[in-house]
């Protein structure tokens, strides 16, 4: 009897016309490995339905959670934070701009900023000037120091380390934060393509290990830039909002070329310490990321601008943190004050499902990955001094 009851639900099941099932009329069925057209979603297994109601764009979606969690809202940082990558555009000026951008620090206990603009010769002198004539600010903000990549040649790195030393004697503290076009749009004096790892830079490297100069160095965009951007990329909507951070297959290297010849570049200078702007664009791979840093100890990241990735896998990247936190250094990138509490509460607290600051970098929710103290401090602070040994070194939490 079992059996034969069995065999007539089968029957029944097979037999029922599709209006009776969940959609009704409007559902279609597909074939196992098959998604669902356009405009429909899957609502069974291998049964698509269309909504009743025009669907609304990916702009005007906006669910309202009705998750109830906790809240910790981080004004401020635990402990005083260096921001390894400032670009406080419009803020050194003069003294009087100065003065604010320290109040906005102060209220987020960044005690101290690393001007990571590019800049040499007399405009770096002239931003030194000011800064040190800030009473409240000369011992809180620093400069990194630009390289002039462009017409790489005979006679070019001479020139180029006698610069670098000569803005390490206006004030510079390292080197960069050297610009994603390296290696993609920047052409030698020949007209050819300057790689990452071309040797005729090696002078350059040698210079940075003898005058003990980290190396701040952005590679790349994220890898999605460099794919079709089509329904799949998970970076759409940015590159339909900023067409010009598309990159062209035909007219610059891949993603994956760019890495092998920084990591090219890493390798053949041990003794130089780079800093990888963006975790590297590695982020979103952390085991990547993680045999990078195993590999080259002479490499650090920053975490500017990648929150979006640490802060969807809390478990890994807690993990990742805790295994990696002396190779890890706080950088925010762009300057918006009223950004820098969701990097604290990402790395402070283990809260659930909030919201990052820039939707259209990431349609996910955040969580905190709650890192301890003593990771907090590193990250904050401790590194970027252990590697930057022209930044004051008293005053800093022990």
């Amino acid at each position: 009897m079992r059996a034969l009851l069995i065999i007539a639900v089968i029957i029944w099941a097979v037999g029922t016309p599709l209006s009776a099932q969940p959609g009704g009329d409007r559902a279609i069925s597909i074939k196992p490995g098959e998604t669902c057209p356009p405009g429909m979603t899957e609502i069974r297994p291998r049964q698509c339905l269309p909504p009743q109601d025009p669907a609304p764009s990916i702009l005007d979606y906006r669910p309202h959670s009705t998750l109830v969690v906790p809240e910790h809202l981080v004004r401020k940082a635990k402990y005083p934070a260096i921001d390894f990558h400032g670009h406080p555009f419009g803020m050194l000026d003069n003294v009087e701009s100065l003065a604010r951008m320290g109040a906005q620090l102060d209220s987020l206990n960044v005690r101290m900023i690393i001007v990571a603009n590019n800049v040499s010769g007399d405009a770096l002198k002239q931003m030194m000037t000011t800064i040190r004539s800030s009473p409240t600010m000369k011992d809180r903000v620093r400069v990194l120091a630009g390289i002039d990549f462009r017409n790489v040649g005979p006679g070019w790195a001479q020139k180029a380390v006698a610069q670098l030393e000569a803005d390490v004697a206006a004030g510079a503290v390292g080197i960069g934060e050297i610009p994603k076009n390296f290696g993609q749009t920047i052409r030698k004096a020949d007209g050819s393509r300057l790689a990452i790892d071309d040797p005729d830079l090696d002078p350059i490297w040698q210079a940075a290990a003898r005058l003990k100069l980290p190396v701040f160095i952005h590679t790349a965009d994220p890898a999605e830039f460099y794919q079709p951007v089509n329904y799949s990329n998970e970076r759409w909507l940015e590159l339909e909002l900023f067409p010009s951070r598309r990159i062209s297959p035909t007219q610059h290297p891949n993603f994956e070329e760019l890495m092998k010849e920084r990591d090219n570049l890493f390798r053949r200078n041990p003794k130089t310490t780079f800093v990888a702007a963006h975790m590297g664009w590695h982020a979103n791979d952390l085991g990547r990321l993680g045999r990078m840093l195993t590999e080259m100890p002479n490499v650090y990241v920053d975490v500017g601008a990648v929150l979006y990735d640490i802060g969807r896998q809390p478990r890994a990247a807690h993990d990742f943190f805790v295994k990696y936190q002396d190779r890890i250094l706080f950088g925010k990138d762009a300057y918006q004050p009223e950004e820098y509490p969701y990097y604290w509460r990402v790395f402070e607290t283990n809260d659930d499902y909030f919201d990052y600051y820039r939707p259209y970098h990431a349609f996910w929710k955040l969580y905190g990955i709650g890192l301890p103290n003593e990771v907090l401090k590193k990250v904050y602070y401790g590194n970027a001094l252990r590697i930057t040994p022209s930044l004051p070194q008293t005053g800093w939490p022990r």
